[in-house]
């Protein structure tokens, strides 16, 4: 059956287009999103969402989005999706972080020449028949320094255009290397730095808790007295009514901003203040942005519900479509290491480390991780998956590592999970052969070389002659038909391993029959979604 959309907010037709061109149906309706009701009434049937603002994505619609398996926000901002909610329903939230960047960089500077020739208030006075000549003395940009806060996409844009101005640009993000920043012709500093010295400043940081009031009363009483503030980012990044006291006590020469702490803006402290220049949320407000963004989100949700490619996540792992038909075994492979720990673990985990050995440490190891924690979580969790996983570890308070090393063994790359619990230590391995299917190749330490099937049975014994006998003859008489066995065994007479490929399910009574050999001591049944 072809997965299914729902286009809730205004996108154009081309973008729509795209998702019927990739054999996805696609139901067009723009004023949906406004109308909550109904939207929690019809999202039961679609396993994509593609929204733009006016969709709020709350808790209560994703409850009742029972076969949802992706959100689509055309734009940067997704304050209009519940992504815990989302995450805890293993729901990917994508976004286009990169198809507004022109536009916002480009809103940012306009503002910059509007606040420093105060521009909005000139055109006002003369349009009203004044001739205020003398009234409107602004200042040059050549020649002065721009202090950018946050040189990502849209910032590093920013820093370039100022750089084509003259302007002395210093820039302040915790991950601009000191490299990427003599590439980009910016000087790295520390945020009191750039409020020394900056005598504009302009921010381009996502809304966290770190970053929530950056420029707060503290903050702009370090700033270079005539500073002009321009924030296209996020309302709340500055301090409204702090900003404008400042202004009144004249500390701060002027501010442009686009974004506000509550929006749409019907006040705001900064509203009437002199050469302050106020915009309603234009920053990606281009036929340009709006069209590349609502294309890029058609791409790359059809991406994701086609062939399985993850571009954009918010709460995932991308995975590109180049790799996802490289990673799609060992994905598999890591799920079912996870699922065979998860099933054979009984007592509370306190440690996992993921180990990858040869080809696979080059791989994308946060999605491996992913479904190695997925797998892992599944014999407790039915409906958990690759989204999902990585929040529930975190809130047991598990400790997760990963581990990167070349290879060390005879097979091109493994992958190897070890878990930790009060009592004990069990780790398993695997690998992907040539025709792209999982085999155990290590359990327990013992070195085997086994398939993986829908329906396995685990013994664990000491080694004692008799045992495969035992076993077959034991399975026989119950109707189990063994596809597969393989042993393994750490030295004579001490621990053994049997793994059985059977072709269904065992019952308990078999199981038991087999545990009440004295040397068995666990005979356990497994299953795996291998298709």
């Amino acid at each position: 059956m072809a997965p299914r959309v729902l286009v809730s907010d205004e996108l154009s037709e081309t973008a729509v287009q795209i998702f019927r061109d990739r054999g996805v149906e696609v139901d067009f309706e723009p004023q949906l999103g406004k109308d909550k009701d109904r939207l929690l009434e019809v999202i039961g049937k679609y396993d994509g969402l593609a929204i733009r603002s006016a969709t709020k994505v709350t808790e209560k619609i994703l409850e009742g989005a029972t076969n949802l398996k992706v959100v689509g926000r055309a734009g940067i901002g997704v304050d209009n999706v519940d992504i815990p909610a989302a995450s805890r329903r293993g729901i990917i939230v994508m976004n286009t972080p990169f198809g507004n960047s022109i536009t916002t960089a480009e809103h940012a500077i306009a503002l910059m020449f509007a606040v420093a020739r105060q521009l909005p208030a000139a055109d006002t006075s003369t349009q009203a028949g004044k001739w205020e000549k003398s009234k409107f003395m602004g200042v040059e940009i050549t020649g002065k320094t721009l202090g950018v806060i946050g040189a990502g996409n849209i910032g590093s844009i920013v820093c370039a255009r100022a750089i084509g101005l003259k302007m002395h640009v210093v820039a302040y993000d915790p991950f601009l290397s000191k490299e990427r920043a003599e590439e980009m012709g910016v000087t790295k500093v520390e945020l009191e730095e750039l409020f020394a010295r900056a005598d504009f400043i302009t921010l381009h940081v996502p809304m966290t808790d770190k970053t929530r009031g950056i420029l707060n009363k503290e903050a702009l009483a370090k700033t270079k007295p005539g500073v002009r503030i321009i924030n296209c980012a996020r309302g709340g990044l500055v301090d409204e009514a702090a900003l404008a006291e400042a202004i009144k006590s004249g500390h701060v020469a002027g501010a442009a901003f686009d974004v506000f702490e509550v929006e749409p803006a019907k006040e705001s402290p900064l509203f009437g203040l002199p050469n302050v220049v106020c915009t309603p949320h234009l920053g990606a407000s281009t036929t340009e942005a709006q069209e590349n963004v609502a294309l890029q989100v058609a791409e790359q949700m059809a991406d994701y519900l086609v062939n399985g490619a993850v571009s954009n996540a918010i709460n995932m792992p991308s995975i590109t479509a180049e790799e996802a038909p490289i990673l799609k075994p060992f994905i598999r492979l890591a799920d079912v290491l996870g699922a065979f720990v998860g099933q054979v673990t009984e007592e509370p985990i306190k440690e996992i480390e993921i180990l990858y050995d040869g080809i696979t440490a080059n791989m994308n190891t946060r999605a491996l991780t992913s479904a190695v924690l997925a797998g892992l979580i599944r014999p407790q969790v039915a409906d958990v998956n690759m989204v999902s996983a990585p929040i529930m570890i975190k809130e047991k308070g598990i400790v997760l590592s990963e581990v990167k090393r070349d290879k060390t063994g005879v097979f091109d790359g493994y992958i190897k999970l070890t878990v930790t619990t009060e009592s004990m230590t069990r780790s398993v391995a695997g690998t992907v052969f040539s025709d792209g299917k999982p085999r155990f190749i290590q359990i327990k330490g013992i070195n085997l070389d086994a398939d993986v099937g829908s329906h396995m049975i685990y013994i664990t014994n000491t080694d004692v002659p008799g045992m495969i006998g035992f076993i077959g003859t034991t399975l026989g008489a119950a109707g189990v038909n063994i596809a597969n066995f393989q042993l393994g065994r750490d030295k004579q007479g001490g621990d053994a391993i049997a793994l059985l490929y059977v072709d269904g399910k065992v019952d308990d009574a078999v199981l038991a029959e087999l545990t009440a050999h004295q040397a068995i001591r666990q005979a356990k049944p497994l299953t795996f979604n291998i298709d």
